[in-house]
Protein backbone atom coordinates (compact mmCIF):
# COMPACT_ATOMS: atom_id res chain seq x y z
CA UNK A 1 0.00 0.00 0.00
CA UNK A 2 1.09 3.21 -1.03
CA UNK A 3 2.24 6.27 1.06
CA UNK A 4 -0.86 8.11 -0.22
CA UNK A 5 -3.12 5.26 -0.07
CA UNK A 6 -2.46 4.62 3.75
CA UNK A 7 -2.64 8.49 4.49
CA UNK A 8 -6.28 8.98 2.62
CA UNK A 9 -7.15 5.52 4.71
CA UNK A 10 -6.68 7.08 7.98
CA UNK A 11 -8.40 10.09 7.27
CA UNK A 12 -11.53 8.31 6.17
CA UNK A 13 -11.34 6.52 9.35
CA UNK A 14 -11.11 9.16 11.62
CA UNK A 15 -13.76 11.10 9.58
CA UNK A 16 -16.01 8.57 9.68
CA UNK A 17 -15.47 8.26 13.05
CA UNK A 18 -16.39 11.49 13.77
CA UNK A 19 -18.93 11.59 11.89
CA UNK A 20 -20.17 8.57 14.10
CA UNK A 21 -20.01 10.11 16.90
CA UNK A 22 -21.60 13.22 16.13
CA UNK A 23 -24.61 11.62 14.41
CA UNK A 24 -27.91 11.57 16.41
CA UNK A 25 -30.21 8.98 14.93
CA UNK A 26 -33.26 11.26 15.64
CA UNK A 27 -32.11 14.06 13.63
CA UNK A 28 -30.73 11.81 10.85
CA UNK A 29 -34.80 10.21 11.17
CA UNK A 30 -36.14 13.17 10.91
CA UNK A 31 -33.86 14.47 7.79
CA UNK A 32 -34.88 11.65 6.03
CA UNK A 33 -38.59 12.00 6.87
CA UNK A 34 -38.49 15.62 5.44
CA UNK A 35 -36.59 14.12 2.88
CA UNK A 36 -40.24 12.03 1.74
CA UNK A 37 -42.67 14.82 2.33
CA UNK A 38 -40.49 16.82 -0.40
CA UNK A 39 -40.62 14.10 -2.70
CA UNK A 40 -44.39 13.42 -1.70
CA UNK A 41 -45.21 17.31 -2.08
CA UNK A 42 -43.29 16.93 -5.91
CA UNK A 43 -45.15 13.62 -6.99
CA UNK A 44 -48.53 15.81 -5.64
CA UNK A 45 -47.56 18.91 -7.51
CA UNK A 46 -46.81 16.35 -10.74
CA UNK A 47 -50.44 14.99 -10.44
CA UNK A 48 -51.87 18.10 -10.24
CA UNK A 49 -49.67 19.25 -13.17
CA UNK A 50 -51.17 16.25 -15.18
CA UNK A 51 -54.36 16.82 -14.54
CA UNK A 52 -54.52 20.15 -15.48
CA UNK A 53 -53.28 19.37 -18.85
CA UNK A 54 -56.12 16.80 -18.98
CA UNK A 55 -58.49 19.10 -18.04
CA UNK A 56 -56.98 21.32 -21.02
CA UNK A 57 -57.56 19.00 -23.05
CA UNK A 58 -61.04 18.07 -22.46
CA UNK A 59 -61.54 21.76 -22.92
CA UNK A 60 -60.39 21.98 -26.08
CA UNK A 61 -61.82 18.75 -27.21
CA UNK A 62 -65.59 20.46 -25.97
CA UNK A 63 -64.99 23.00 -27.79
CA UNK A 64 -64.16 21.14 -30.95
CA UNK A 65 -66.84 19.18 -30.54
CA UNK A 66 -69.11 22.01 -30.39
CA UNK A 67 -68.10 23.39 -33.80
CA UNK A 68 -68.00 20.08 -35.61
CA UNK A 69 -72.26 20.20 -34.09
CA UNK A 70 -72.31 23.67 -35.18
CA UNK A 71 -70.74 22.73 -38.66
CA UNK A 72 -73.34 19.76 -38.92
CA UNK A 73 -75.93 22.00 -38.35
CA UNK A 74 -74.96 24.68 -41.15
CA UNK A 75 -74.34 21.90 -43.62
CA UNK A 76 -77.58 20.60 -43.36
CA UNK A 77 -78.87 24.03 -43.14
CA UNK A 78 -76.88 24.71 -46.60
CA UNK A 79 -79.05 21.42 -48.15
CA UNK A 80 -81.92 22.85 -47.07
CA UNK A 81 -81.21 26.36 -49.30
CA UNK A 82 -79.51 24.51 -51.79
CA UNK A 83 -76.55 25.76 -51.10
CA UNK A 84 -74.75 22.13 -51.58
CA UNK A 85 -71.08 24.17 -51.96
CA UNK A 86 -71.91 25.51 -48.27
CA UNK A 87 -72.84 22.35 -47.39
CA UNK A 88 -69.53 20.56 -48.45
CA UNK A 89 -67.22 23.40 -47.33
CA UNK A 90 -69.17 22.80 -43.94
CA UNK A 91 -68.58 19.20 -43.79
CA UNK A 92 -65.09 19.75 -45.23
CA UNK A 93 -64.44 21.78 -41.71
CA UNK A 94 -66.23 19.30 -39.99
CA UNK A 95 -63.91 16.48 -41.28
CA UNK A 96 -60.88 18.60 -39.79
CA UNK A 97 -62.20 19.10 -36.41
CA UNK A 98 -62.95 15.40 -36.40
CA UNK A 99 -59.33 14.38 -36.99
CA UNK A 100 -58.21 17.03 -34.25
CA UNK A 101 -60.74 15.76 -31.70
CA UNK A 102 -59.12 12.62 -32.72
CA UNK A 103 -56.26 13.49 -31.70
CA UNK A 104 -57.33 15.39 -28.53
CA UNK A 105 -58.69 12.75 -26.73
CA UNK A 106 -55.96 10.36 -27.37
CA UNK A 107 -53.81 12.72 -25.38
CA UNK A 108 -56.18 13.06 -23.13
CA UNK A 109 -56.62 9.12 -22.68
CA UNK A 110 -52.53 9.21 -22.14
CA UNK A 111 -52.83 12.20 -19.53
CA UNK A 112 -55.36 10.26 -17.90
CA UNK A 113 -53.63 6.89 -18.10
CA UNK A 114 -50.40 9.50 -16.74
CA UNK A 115 -52.76 11.10 -13.67
CA UNK A 116 -53.74 7.85 -12.20
CA UNK A 117 -50.62 6.28 -12.36
CA UNK A 118 -49.11 9.08 -10.64
CA UNK A 119 -51.89 9.30 -8.25
CA UNK A 120 -51.17 5.50 -7.24
CA UNK A 121 -47.75 6.22 -6.68
CA UNK A 122 -49.13 8.93 -4.49
CA UNK A 123 -51.25 7.21 -2.37
CA UNK A 124 -48.31 4.12 -2.50
CA UNK A 125 -45.99 7.01 -1.21
CA UNK A 126 -48.06 8.53 1.30
CA UNK A 127 -48.83 5.58 2.92
CA UNK A 128 -44.95 5.13 3.16
CA UNK A 129 -44.14 8.03 4.53
CA UNK A 130 -46.77 7.63 6.97
CA UNK A 131 -45.58 4.19 8.06
CA UNK A 132 -42.03 5.64 7.99
CA UNK A 133 -43.37 8.61 10.51
CA UNK A 134 -44.62 6.38 12.74
CA UNK A 135 -41.50 3.98 12.91
CA UNK A 136 -39.37 7.08 12.90
CA UNK A 137 -40.95 8.29 16.41
CA UNK A 138 -41.39 4.44 17.51
CA UNK A 139 -37.70 4.72 16.53
CA UNK A 140 -36.99 8.13 18.31
CA UNK A 141 -38.67 7.05 21.57
CA UNK A 142 -36.92 4.14 22.09
CA UNK A 143 -33.54 5.56 21.31
CA UNK A 144 -34.57 8.17 23.82
CA UNK A 145 -35.30 5.90 26.38
CA UNK A 146 -32.29 3.89 26.23
CA UNK A 147 -29.79 6.97 25.88
CA UNK A 148 -31.79 8.03 29.10
CA UNK A 149 -31.47 4.62 30.74
CA UNK A 150 -27.29 4.40 29.60
CA UNK A 151 -27.01 8.12 31.58
CA UNK A 152 -28.92 7.21 34.53
CA UNK A 153 -26.95 3.88 34.64
CA UNK A 154 -23.18 5.77 34.32
CA UNK A 155 -24.56 8.46 36.57
CA UNK A 156 -25.44 5.79 39.82
CA UNK A 157 -21.60 3.57 38.88
CA UNK A 158 -19.72 6.88 38.62
CA UNK A 159 -18.46 6.07 34.42
CA UNK A 160 -20.21 8.83 33.27
CA UNK A 161 -17.87 12.26 32.10
CA UNK A 162 -20.10 14.16 34.40
CA UNK A 163 -20.28 12.18 37.88
CA UNK A 164 -17.02 11.23 36.96
CA UNK A 165 -16.31 14.49 37.77
CA UNK A 166 -17.95 14.44 40.35
CA UNK A 167 -16.96 11.63 42.26
CA UNK A 168 -13.00 12.73 41.47
CA UNK A 169 -13.91 16.13 43.71
CA UNK A 170 -15.59 14.30 45.96
CA UNK A 171 -12.51 12.08 46.58
CA UNK A 172 -10.18 14.97 46.65
CA UNK A 173 -12.46 16.40 49.29
CA UNK A 174 -12.59 13.36 51.40
CA UNK A 175 -8.51 13.13 50.88
CA UNK A 176 -8.09 16.51 52.14
CA UNK A 177 -10.47 16.02 54.96
CA UNK A 178 -8.32 12.97 56.35
CA UNK A 179 -5.29 14.71 55.88
CA UNK A 180 -6.24 17.89 57.69
CA UNK A 181 -7.84 15.44 60.89
CA UNK A 182 -4.52 13.35 60.67
CA UNK A 183 -2.67 16.64 61.12
CA UNK A 184 -4.79 17.65 63.86
CA UNK A 185 -4.50 14.61 65.95
CA UNK A 186 -0.40 14.29 65.23
CA UNK A 187 -0.48 17.59 66.81
CA UNK A 188 -2.38 17.47 69.93
CA UNK A 189 -0.13 14.34 70.41
CA UNK A 190 2.81 16.25 70.07
CA UNK A 191 1.77 18.76 72.32
CA UNK A 192 0.21 16.43 75.06
CA UNK A 193 3.66 14.52 75.04
CA UNK A 194 5.66 17.76 75.69
CA UNK A 195 7.45 18.03 72.09
CA UNK A 196 5.70 20.80 70.78
CA UNK A 197 4.58 23.89 73.50
CA UNK A 198 1.33 25.26 73.61
CA UNK A 199 0.82 28.88 72.03
CA UNK A 200 -1.60 30.01 74.60
CA UNK A 201 0.78 29.44 77.65
CA UNK A 202 4.25 30.92 76.35
CA UNK A 203 3.59 33.87 77.72
CA UNK A 204 2.74 32.73 81.17
CA UNK A 205 5.59 30.72 81.48
CA UNK A 206 8.42 33.04 79.89
CA UNK A 207 7.01 35.29 82.76
CA UNK A 208 7.89 32.72 85.27
CA UNK A 209 10.99 31.44 84.16
CA UNK A 210 12.22 35.09 83.96
CA UNK A 211 11.19 35.34 87.82
CA UNK A 212 12.59 32.14 89.02
CA UNK A 213 15.53 33.25 86.87
CA UNK A 214 16.12 36.78 88.40
CA UNK A 215 15.85 35.02 92.18
CA UNK A 216 18.23 32.60 90.89
CA UNK A 217 20.54 35.00 89.46
CA UNK A 218 20.60 37.35 92.88
CA UNK A 219 20.96 33.95 95.30
CA UNK A 220 24.15 33.11 92.97
CA UNK A 221 25.23 36.65 93.44
CA UNK A 222 25.45 36.48 96.86
CA UNK A 223 26.97 33.10 97.21
CA UNK A 224 29.64 33.76 95.24
CA UNK A 225 30.39 37.37 96.97
CA UNK A 226 30.46 35.84 100.35
CA UNK A 227 32.81 32.89 99.43
CA UNK A 228 35.36 35.80 97.97
CA UNK A 229 34.72 37.28 101.31
CA UNK A 230 36.20 33.96 103.11
CA UNK A 231 38.57 33.10 100.89
CA UNK A 232 40.32 36.76 100.97
CA UNK A 233 40.51 36.67 104.63
CA UNK A 234 43.91 35.79 106.61
CA UNK A 235 43.95 32.51 108.38
CA UNK A 236 43.63 33.95 112.03
CA UNK A 237 41.12 35.73 111.55
CA UNK A 238 39.56 32.70 109.88
CA UNK A 239 40.37 30.88 113.05
CA UNK A 240 39.12 33.79 115.54
CA UNK A 241 35.58 34.20 113.56
CA UNK A 242 35.38 30.51 113.79
CA UNK A 243 35.84 30.72 117.74
CA UNK A 244 33.45 33.64 117.78
CA UNK A 245 35.73 36.51 117.60
CA UNK A 246 36.24 39.61 115.89
CA UNK A 247 37.74 39.65 112.38
CA UNK A 248 38.58 43.13 112.77
CA UNK A 249 40.01 42.37 116.41
CA UNK A 250 42.25 40.18 115.60
CA UNK A 251 43.64 42.30 112.50
CA UNK A 252 45.92 44.83 114.43
CA UNK A 253 47.49 41.27 115.80
CA UNK A 254 48.42 40.48 112.41
CA UNK A 255 49.13 43.44 111.27
CA UNK A 256 51.53 43.40 114.25
CA UNK A 257 53.09 40.07 113.24
CA UNK A 258 53.79 41.23 109.81
CA UNK A 259 55.62 44.28 111.12
CA UNK A 260 57.95 41.55 113.66
CA UNK A 261 58.91 40.18 110.53
CA UNK A 262 59.69 42.63 108.29
CA UNK A 263 61.76 44.15 110.98
CA UNK A 264 63.64 40.60 111.33
CA UNK A 265 64.58 40.71 107.93
CA UNK A 266 66.09 44.35 108.00
CA UNK A 267 68.29 43.27 110.88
Amino acid sequence: MSLMKRISLIFRSKANKALDKAEDPRETLDYSYQRQLELLSKVRRGVADVATSRKRVELQVNQLEQQAAKLQGQAEKAIGAGREDLAREALTRKSGLASQITNLKEQQATLQGEEEKLVLAQQRLQAKVEAFRTRKETIKATYTAAEAQTRIGEAMSGIGEEMGDVGLAIQRAEDKTAQMQARGQAIDELIASGALDDASQLNAGDDISRELDALSSGSDVEAELARLKAGNAPPQAIESAEDGGDILAAEPEAVRAEGDTNESGRA
